[in-house]
């Protein structure tokens, strides 16, 4: 039976990102200190590029942070951009990210504007934003091609939009081929903790793979081809830059150099990134 988006809220409101990984009570200060440690170094490989992410903005200018999470992107955008002033705005499908990214604004003495937002049927206005981040959230939603369609509406003409998808990298295209270095793998150790995902490398499906990565009772995750994304956003967007990261060492048994992890995440990450202007 397909999901709907019902499905979706209904799982992160109850499976917050992190939560289940972490060792410390989600929502306190060592909660979030260690999602940024694991971030920083796993997901970005301990080479976090500012210009890849950081948009340059001009004074008061409207920012969402779509999907907002636990408020990661909200911190960084605000503490890294090294704005005179923007209107900063945070968003997200569930009451409980937006809980938590208030927590963690409140701790380094930040503010944003946070609103419960469906990102396939949004209630702001036309053309309102200069900027929208949107990392690692539209997969998730059963119609990915409407949230798009959602962020062009809301942006102003010739806006910025980072967005970011699970990417079927390398890897997944060939699966099947060499599925059974996962499940060596596997026996060694190899694994996400908590979420259900311990057995993640053992699953013979990409499909599955792709789902389980946000936890055994995530409803969708959907990855995709660089054409495939290219398809997606054509019609409203330029693209100025697509990259890949994310090569998840944290999940191998065994320690990988940090040149390796950099390689591996720039050449075979498992995240498709997209920085694009509206048309």
């Amino acid at each position: 039976m397909s999901k709907n988006i019902n499905d979706v809220k209904e799982f992160w409101e109850n499976n917050p990102l992190f939560s289940g990984e972490s060792k410390f009570k989600t929502g306190t200060k060592e909660f979030f200190d260690e999602h940024k440690k694991v971030y920083l170094q796993d997901v970005f490989a301990n080479n976090f590029n500012e210009k890849k992410f950081i948009p340059i903005l001009n004074t008061n200018a409207n920012v969402l942070d779509l999907g907002c999470g636990i408020g990661f992107w909200t911190i960084e955008i605000l503490q890294r951009g090294n704005y005179n002033n923007i209107n900063m705005y945070s968003a997200d499908l569930t009451q409980a990210a937006l809980e938590n990214t208030k927590k963690r604004l409140e701790l380094y003495n930040l503010s944003s504007n946070l609103s419960i937002q469906n990102a396939e049927n949004m209630t702001y206005n036309d053309n309102f934003f200069d900027h929208i981040n949107c990392q690692g959230v539209i997969h998730h939603t059963p119609n990915t091609e409407k949230a798009i369609q959602e962020i062009a509406r809301i942006l102003k003409p010739d806006g910025t939009a980072y967005i970011s998808v699970y990417y079927k990298n390398i890897f997944l295209r060939n699966w099947k081929s060499i599925k059974f270095i996962g499940k060596i793998l596997s026996i060694f150790g190899a694994k996400l903790k908590g979420r259900g995902r311990e057995n993640i490398f053992t699953k013979d499906d990409i499909n599955e793979i792709t789902r389980l990565y946000d936890g055994d009772k995530n409803p969708i995750g959907k990855s995709y081809s660089k054409e495939e994304l290219k398809n997606l956003v054509d019609k409203y967007f330029y693209i100025d830059d697509i990259f890949l990261n994310f090569f998840p060492a944290r999940s191998l048994p065994f320690k990988i150099p940090n040149i390796l992890h950099r390689f591996l995440s720039n050449t075979m990450g498992f995240m498709i990134h997209c920085n694009l202007r509206k048309k």
